[in-house]
């Protein structure tokens, strides 16, 4: 049972259930952070914006693009979570603190491998920690973090170049309007047309999917 530190009595009914509310406020969240949505939810985004489009898709239907991407991602260490702690705790083989030290432990491998050494020595340098013998015992303090940026700095690289081409239709359409005198015409009205025309013709759903699922490292 859960205690008030320094007087060792057991909290009541009511603060546990208000201390367990307050954890699964944070916990999706905190979850969300440790695996591949972060990536995918943000290059999507950036992509909509290139397009010209502000709410076409939706943000519910981005956000349930990026979840089952994420899960698509994630299904080697779900898998993983699943063998080595999920099955081993229905049976009773261990207990409800090893199920979550060797789940921890699957998505610390995960995000390890996502995470570039730059900010993790960035994040250590921060936090004055002492050199770290093998990626198995980077802290969990200084690896998410680490990770969070490592994440935020590839999907912007992956949106840079996703922009480009949407970029050189507004900048060719808005030259040749400028040429015609059409100075009074939006050019992102013209141009919306052949943006989405052209990421129909590449099939753009399909590669920006597949591309955003070859950029994590899973193996």
């Amino acid at each position: 049972m859960s205690t008030i530190a320094g007087d060792g009595r057991p909290l009541s009914l009511s603060l546990q259930i208000l201390v367990l509310m307050s954890l699964l406020t944070v916990l999706p969240s905190l979850v969300l952070m440790m695996t591949s949505f972060t990536r995918i939810i943000i290059v999507l985004s950036i992509l909509r914006q290139a397009l010209g489009l502000q709410q076409t898709p939706p943000n519910q239907v981005l956000v349930g693009l990026a979840l089952f991407l994420s899960v698509f991602v994630m299904k080697p260490s779900i898998d993983q979570i699943r063998d080595s702690a999920y099955t081993p705790y229905g049976a009773g083989q261990i207990s409800i603190e090893e199920a979550i030290s060797r789940s921890g432990t699957v998505l610390h491998g995960f995000m390890v491998k996502q995470t570039r050494q730059t900010d993790l020595k960035l994040f250590m340098d921060i936090s004055k920690s002492p050199a770290i013998a093998t990626p198995k015992d980077i802290p969990f303090a200084i690896l998410l973090p680490a990770f969070v940026t490592s994440e935020l700095k590839t999907a912007f690289q992956i949106g840079f170049l996703i922009f480009l081409p949407f970029l050189i239709i507004d900048l060719v359409v808005a030259s040749t309007l400028m040429a015609l005198g059409m100075v009074m015409l939006s050019p992102s009205i013209i141009s919306m047309p052949f943006k989405l025309l052209l990421f129909v013709l590449v099939d753009g759903w399909a590669l920006t999917m597949g591309s955003l699922a070859g950029s994590f490292s899973v193996t």
